[in-house]
């Protein structure tokens, strides 16, 4: 899965520019595609990363926000922010990948991109994230049990 790695490195790349540039997900993934090469399945799923964080980030911060104890958004690095959106939505709308793929191919991008101590940071977020996800897919699952007709 080597395109799927390259294609998350593009993702962060083009969502952290996002943080700064005034462009939409389209003509920032244009300016990237203008400059670098790489196989049609990465763009594919590059493109879905990018647009879905992207789109989703009102979402994802809330999320994120609510797993990270002490740490408020304005004081996280861009790159980590970008790392977590990422993850956090593949988390939730990318069935096809399991939780624990996406926790460690964001620990390594932390540790690629981010400052020494990004990958236990992302590490520790994500676990509590997925922990958070997976405790609300329960309760709901409980909760959506219909029950028997009382006789």
């Amino acid at each position: 899965m080597q395109e799927r790695r390259k294609a998350r490195e593009v993702a962060l790349q083009v969502l952290y520019s996002l943080n700064f540039a005034g462009l939409d997900t389209e003509k920032a993934q244009d300016l990237f595609w203008g400059n670098f090469v790489a196989p049609k399945s990465a763009r594919e799923f590059a493109a879905r990363l990018i647009s879905g964080a992207w789109s989703h980030r009102e979402e994802l911060d809330r999320l994120i926000a609510d797993c990270s104890d002490n740490w408020s958004l304005g004081r996280m690095s861009k790159v980590d922010i970008s790392i977590l959106r990422m993850a956090a939505f593949e988390f939730l709308y990318c069935d096809d990948i399991p939780p624990k793929v996406s926790i460690n191919e964001a620990v390594d991008l932390g540790k690629m991109f981010g400052s020494e101590n990004s990958g236990s940071f992302i590490n520790g977020i994500l676990d509590a994230l997925h922990s958070k996800i997976q405790k609300n897919h329960a309760d709901h699952a409980v909760h959506s049990v219909p029950r028997p007709a009382k006789a």
